[in-house]
């Protein structure tokens, strides 16, 4: 069952970009540190990762005893086989860049997410938050379109199961866009939508740069009363066979990372690439 990569031409003295997203299956994750080392021994003269979706993120502290630190063991990883630099999108916590001990550039999907909000033309717009973690995002989107903020707060049975939800804010004859860093099982995106509605939301969307998409949440989202669920490609839709995508718009972020990649590979600066 064991895999080598290897490189077919010379990249001795080059700038290698090695591009991988590391979701589910672990072999993604491995091929890229495998990618890198054969890079390395392979006189590159700098390797950088560009990880889209930064997989193991929400494990970025001990939220109960005796488990890992899986971010912190990615970047341990990382920087063990030798690379020099790591470009990815939409961290779960910002801190994590402070477990390199190298550049992270930490890009954000806002700019995309933001000319397609304003596309839409939408009136009597709230942004949405869809729990206290995510408010400090949404709050950056209510400021540069003008709009009102809605915090979701909810309470958790279990890992990947909501219990109740309320919201805090002005919800009636809105139209309401939910804005999250990834969307997984999408429960608390469908019960935060359903209740929304409930409360008198003339439509619910909901943004969402990483579309995990794992367990029930194609079928989750097609029930639910969500409007529409906009997403990137930092992670490729695996669509199971008959699950309804109606719902599902998907953007690409290919063009943002090319322009950031450019950017670092010419020496320029990169803060006008992002939004906040």
């Amino acid at each position: 069952g064991e895999f080598q990569p290897a490189f077919n031409e010379s990249v001795r003295g080059a700038t290698v970009f090695i591009v991988q997203s590391t979701y589910p299956p672990v072999e993604n994750l491995f091929e890229l540190l495998l990618m890198i080392d054969a890079a390395k021994r392979a006189s590159a003269y700098k390797v950088i990762a560009v990880m889209p979706y930064f997989g193991w993120a929400r494990q970025d502290r001990k939220d109960r005893p005796r488990v890992s630190i899986g971010a912190k063991l990615v970047a341990n990883l990382l920087a063990a086989s030798g690379c020099d630099r790591v470009m990815t999108a939409d961290l779960h916590a910002d801190q994590i860049q402070g477990f390199f001990d190298f550049p992270v550039d930490h890009i954000y999907a806002s700019s995309l997410f933001l000319n397609y909000l304003r596309s839409l033309n939408i009136e009597n717009l709230s942004i949405a938050a869809p729990d206290m973690g995510g408010a400090k995002r949404a709050n950056a989107y209510s400021r540069i379109l003008s709009c009102p903020l809605i915090v979701c707060h909810k309470s958790r049975e279990r890992a990947n199961v909501v219990g109740s939800m309320t919201a805090i804010g002005e919800v009636e004859g809105r139209n309401i866009v939910i804005i999250d860093d990834m969307v997984d099982t999408a429960g608390t995106l469908c019960k935060a939508s359903n209740m929304l509605m409930e409360k008198g939301a003339l439509s619910v969307r909901a943004l969402a740069t990483h579309a995990v998409l794992s367990g029930a949440a194609y079928e989750n989202i097609a029930n639910s009363k969500l409007k529409e669920l906009i997403v990137t490609d930092t992670i490729p839709l695996r669509v199971p066979e008959g699950a309804d995508t109606s719902k599902i718009r998907v953007i690409s972020i290919a063009e943002l990372f090319g322009d950031v990649i450019n950017k670092v590979y010419n020496y320029q600066s990169i803060s006008t690439s992002f939004v906040f």
